[in-house]
């Protein structure tokens, strides 16, 4: 099985652990795991807020890049529902239907990390260990686009010397939603204040989801209030060994 990693924009530039550890996880599992220099953003930004048109030379570019591999893995819930609910839309809105149908074709093959160890790999317990409390955040696309369930809260479960513990309002949205923390930003601060909230009444070290855009959003706002916790992306925490994040 050919396995390529689309890293996702905020990996690549903000977040290069969460490419790493999704990397390190799937080969400490037997699986080689190929990274394609060609890759560039998905469009999800440009399709959700009206570039459509902008959008479609990134959507050629995501499927002639990752059409030659069997998986495609993003550690991303959202960018992971945009290529497979936004790609194959746009283009045959915009009159290419022949770009629609592989669009489609690679957007059945690309999964987001817990929907494949899961679903694709058959694996729950991938070996970690991370000795510390942690609450789960699920993300609103992983929630509700991907309908991704208890995948992650499976994989996390089976992690050796993990205190998990639930977040109370769990499905609540963080705030963040892309450009909508910027166009409505005191919305947003507010969803974000209720989330931390819940985040700090679990009495957790470490916060995870499956996003790094929204981890970003709420570990923004818990070190403002210097709260002590961290934000920690799924991949990390299932990279994770007793000798640290094994390579």
């Amino acid at each position: 099985m050919r396995i390529a990693l689309f890293v996702t924009c905020l990996a690549d530039t903000l977040f290069p652990d969460v490419g790493k550890s999704t990397t390190v996880l799937l080969e400490r599992l037997g699986h080689r795991v190929e990274f394609p220099q060609a890759q560039t953003c998905c469009g999800q930004m440009h399709v959700n807020t009206g570039y459509q048109r902008e959008a479609l030379p990134l959507i050629r570019r995501y499927v002639d890049t990752f059409e030659p591999y069997d998986v495609i893995v993003a550690p991303s819930g959202s960018c992971v529902g945009s290529i497979r609910h936004q790609h194959a839309m746009v283009a045959r809105r915009l009159g290419d239907d022949g770009l629609a149908r592989r669009a489609e074709a690679v957007g059945e093959r690309t999964f987001e990390l817990s929907e494949l160890l899961v679903d694709v790999l058959g694996v729950e317990d991938v070996g970690a260990y991370y000795p510390h409390r942690v609450t789960y955040h699920p993300t609103c696309h992983s929630l509700r686009l991907l309908r991704v369930g208890d995948r992650p809260l499976r994989l996390l479960r089976q992690v050796a010397g993990i205190d998990l513990v639930e977040l109370p309002d769990a499905e609540v949205c963080c705030g963040f939603g892309g450009t909508f923390a910027v166009k409505n930003a005191a919305v947003s601060t507010a969803m974000l204040a209720d989330k931390m909230r819940s985040v700090l009444a679990t009495g957790a070290e470490v916060c995870t989801a499956g996003d790094s855009s929204c981890l970003m959003h709420i570990g923004g706002g818990l070190s403002r209030l210097n709260a002590g916790i961290a934000a920690v992306h799924l991949a990390e925490i299932l990279a994770s060994t007793r000798d640290g994040i094994a390579s």
